[in-house]
């Protein structure tokens, strides 16, 4: 993580000083402007996370200061603290008035000062991840221009809402937060406060599930372009089939369901990487338990047959048509009945990919609103011969004992 910088400005060295020395054991990168106008013009060169900004300085004092950065779109969102003498309300409400997000007074303390910029910092730090998945979203966009005319049809019937929910929780918990605070016990506090955090963590899974499914969209580029093999990549990598029993059981015990989970997983050693297993099971399990009832049974299976290792995921739940079957793809949803079972419609589009990209099948099959089972294929790592890449598409098997079992 790099390290966060922080603009001080002041007339007085000595109050530089003075922060340093409260901000020592934090890891800030400190930087100076001994005036308005130095600060301002400083900016592009420190790119600060914070600025610390006095208010009585000669020429051009705190309040034009915040006016003059807050008014330029490029440095608007850097929190300004203003560090005041000046504690009258009057005086308070001309820094908010000029944009200021918090302030200080002095004489400072060490305890307040850290704990207001920390929380200045990460008001700055989710800010900052929201503009990174919005570029994320124009990439992913960009990525999959090809089939823009169905995408755009997904993406407004779905993903607005999936920012939505995660970011109005996080508005909402805050601005009551703002305005009720005084009046509030520490029961209540505490349970906007969870609220919140719980939202920013939805938020967080979302971005890091894009991340995932543009990361693969990239693989599969550099491939092309490279005019690489599946071959080319999988001798890059490995893991043992264990993981997966590891895996599976972890994500049943995190959502409440290990009684419901039946897992049978041959020891062998897959040419996949650590983090892709991890995508294609996290992905998948998660489907199985989201989307079908308690006590009802989740079964994972997992066998070496010839060179490649075959695995079998079925649930006795909501089940799918086949035409929704045949219609899955990235932003896509279907009947979403619950608030656990939101979703930007990525998580059967990041297995199959990552499966595909190591030369696997991928393949569905469901009756509606009684089962589902997934069947994928993936390389072991003594292989000598690799299944050709598979159709991005998702197929559809017949129900038969062995897929569903």
């Amino acid at each position: 993580m790099n390290q966060h910088s922080i603009l001080v400005v002041d007339d007085e060295p000595d109050n530089f000083d003075v922060i340093e020395t409260l901000l020592s054991d934090c890891g800030y990168e400190l930087h100076y402007a001994a005036s308005g106008y130095e600060a301002i013009a400083a900016l592009e060169t420190f790119q600060p996370d914070l600025i610390l900004l006095d208010i009585m300085m000669p020429g051009m004092d705190g309040i034009e200061v915040c006016q003059k950065i807050k008014a330029t779109l490029k440095w608007q969102a850097i929190p300004i603290i203003m560090v005041t003498a000046l504690n009258t309300k009057e005086d308070l409400a001309r820094c908010l008035q000029a944009g200021a997000d918090d302030f200080i007074s002095k004489p400072m303390h060490g305890l307040e000062l850290r704990a207001r910029v920390h929380s200045m910092l990460r008001i700055k730090q989710q800010y900052d991840r929201i503009q990174s998945f919005s570029r994320l979203q124009r990439d992913t966009i960009n990525l999959l221009r090809n089939n823009l005319q169905a995408l755009r049809g997904n993406l407004a019937a779905s993903l607005p809402h999936e920012l939505n929910t995660p970011l109005n929780g996080i508005l909402g918990a805050i601005s009551t937060l703002k305005e009720n605070i005084d009046d509030m016990d520490s029961g209540s506090i505490h349970e906007l406060l969870d609220l919140s955090h719980e939202s920013a963590c939805q938020l967080e899974s979302l971005t890091q599930r894009f991340l995932n499914y543009l990361d693969l969209e990239l693989s599969f580029n550099e491939l092309k372009n490279k005019k690489e093999t599946n071959t080319t990549l999988i001798n890059k990598v490995g893991c043992s089939s264990a993981l997966i029993e590891h895996l599976v059981a972890a994500i049943a015990k995190e959502m409440g369901r290990s009684h419901d989970l039946t897992c049978q997983i041959e020891v062998a050693d897959l040419a996949v990487s650590h983090n892709h297993l991890k995508w294609i099971m996290n992905e998948l399990l998660s489907n199985s338990f989201k989307f079908s009832q308690s006590e009802t049974p989740v079964t994972v299976r997992g066998e070496c047959q010839g060179k490649m290792f075959h695995l079998w995921i079925s649930d006795c739940g909501r089940g799918m048509t086949q035409e929704q079957i045949t219609s899955i793809g990235a932003f896509m949803q279907f009947e979403r009945q619950t608030y656990q079972q939101q979703g930007a419609g990525l998580g059967l589009k990041i297995a199959q990919k990552a499966v595909t990209l190591y030369g696997g099948r991928f393949l569905v099959t469901s009756t509606h609103k009684k089962k589902t089972a997934i069947y994928l294929t993936l390389p072991l790592e003594n292989s000598k011969h690799l299944a050709s890449q598979s159709s991005e598409k998702l197929a559809v098997l017949p129900l038969s004992s062995d897929a569903d079992s």
